[in-house]
């Protein structure tokens, strides 16, 4: 089940409304509602209304959950309302528009056309929306030591049955804790409460200093994307002749008459969810193990598209079309090597990493169909990736055995290189494709996407970095 990421407030505006009305101007309220599934819509939210405008700047907040791994269809319609009916059926229409909730917030400003319905624009009107992440980002760091605690009461870490010493408490507030810092600690006495009431000599079990006290921000995932960060995504599909003839039935490459198997279902349901944080929608996409023309080498690293020097396609669509133009251009062969294309990619994000920005961040989503070939040299790939602003998706497709991939994500302990070198953050989710074979598509996306958002945030901010356009404001 998908986890709430945060709580998004929307602030809407609008431009040049149609006027409805006669003798006075519209009197329009925004209305918000989020695809429910079978083609049904539910609302989540509504404006106030503002009486004789066609120029809206609503002051009241539409609210919705946010999750990264969901796709979630919003449609906002625009109302003229003469009534004091909560019912918009008897009002009239001045115009809609239909979004993700992920459009949104990677835009610093979301502006649409309003229209009346699909491909009929409502004259020059138009809707504006921008997203705040609803949160309070502040942390308090404490630096703190302590002297002369009572030794008659021992002193123990968390013990699950609960046996806990108590040493002593002191009250205090935020306020006097900043008083700390630049040498000069604050100090409070430690207080056993019953010590003190059965002993008129106790005077306390010990003193507290506080050294520091520093009020700092921590930045969230929705602080990052909205900052300005892209994120990148990258696919790599195997190739392998252990997937079968692509025109074979039995063939994991075989393209049911209903045009799609597991390798385009994984596509599509990672796809469209990362698709809505990378503006230009151009994503690279490679092949890995087959025998490619003219010199039919087998190559772990080919453009899918044919072309080295570009091989980005225009959107998902564009990734799926090259996937299907490719299958019968070339010989399925092996082994399984996933460190080429998990280097290729990392070599991009260290050219990102060095503008020392949280700009650029990178998903790759390799699907595969069975037990890796070079897994010391998949493990180095990895471990050097953790370092960098990436992130590593395999889906495995079929019924083989997928425990190196299993091991790959770390889940059991941290992975480290042949050499023993750990790796700096997890990054790596495998999924096997067949436990989602029955369960409605956005399924899959929801479980390998969820933890993007931490790893994203944990790599930033092990770099000390805050979003972008923070950063570019702090240096005006």
């Amino acid at each position: 089940m998908a986890q709430c990421v945060s709580r998004v407030q929307l602030t809407v505006a609008c431009r040049r409304l149609l006027d409805r009305d006669i003798g006075s101007k519209s009197d329009p309220l925004c209305v918000l509602l989020q695809d429910v599934g079978g083609q049904r819509w539910a609302e989540l939210d509504r404006t106030e209304r503002i009486k004789n405008c066609q120029d809206p700047e609503f002051s009241k907040k539409l609210l919705v959950d946010y999750y990264f791994e969901k796709v979630q269809k919003l449609k906002f319609g625009v109302y003229d309302i003469d009534n004091k009916s909560a019912e918009l059926s008897d009002d009239d229409f001045l115009g809609g528009m239909e979004c993700t909730l992920g459009q949104i917030v990677s835009s610093s400003v979301f502006t649409r056309p309003l229209e009346l319905k699909e491909g009929k624009p409502a004259g020059k009107g138009t809707i504006t929306i921008t997203a705040e992440e609803i949160k309070d980002t502040r942390v308090v760091n404490l630096e703190i030591e302590a002297r002369n605690l009572d030794k008659k009461v021992q002193c123990s870490d968390y013990d699950s049955d609960g046996s806990h010493d108590l040493i002593g408490v002191f009250e205090t507030n935020l306020t006097q804790l900043q008083k700390a810092g630049d040498g000069s600690p604050v100090e409070f006495e430690c207080i056993h409460p019953e010590k003190k009431q059965k002993k008129k000599s106790y005077k306390n079990s010990g003193i507290i200093s506080i050294k520091s006290c520093k009020i700092e921000t921590d930045y969230s995932f929705l602080d990052y994307v909205m900052g300005g960060c892209q994120i990148n995504f990258t696919v790599g599909i195997d190739f392998t002749g252990s997937n079968g003839d692509p025109n074979s039935p039995d063939s994991l490459h075989y393209i049911s008459p209903d045009g799609i198997n597991e390798y385009l279902i994984a596509i599509w349901s990672v796809g469209s969810v990362v698709q809505d944080y990378d503006t230009d929608k151009l994503f690279p996409a490679f092949g890995f193990g087959a025998q490619v023309p003219p010199s039919w080498q087998v190559s772990h690293e080919f453009a899918l598209n044919f072309n080295p020097n570009n091989p980005y396609c225009q959107g998902i669509q564009g990734i799926v079309d090259a996937y299907r133009q490719i299958l019968p251009q070339i010989r399925l062969y092996g082994p399984t090597n996933f460190s080429p294309i998990i280097n290729h990619v990392a070599r991009f994000a260290a050219h990102s990493a060095q503008q020392r920005t949280a700009s650029q961040y990178f998903i790759l989503l390799i699907i595969t169909d069975g037990e890796i070939t070079d897994l010391d040299q998949t493990r180095q790939a990895i471990v050097n990736a953790s370092k960098l602003p990436m992130s590593i998706i395999i889906v495995g497709v079929g019924e083989a055995d997928f425990k190196a991939m299993e091991f790959l994500d770390g889940d059991n302990g941290v992975l480290k290189s042949l050499t023993g070198e750990p790796a700096a953050r997890d990054i790596v989710q495998f999924v096997p494709f067949r436990q989602f074979r029955n369960a409605p598509r956005e399924a899959l996306s929801q479980v390998v996407l969820a933890e993007v958002p931490k790893q994203l945030v944990s790599y930033y901010k092990l770099q000390g970095w805050p979003p972008v356009r923070l950063l570019d404001i702090k240096k005006m």
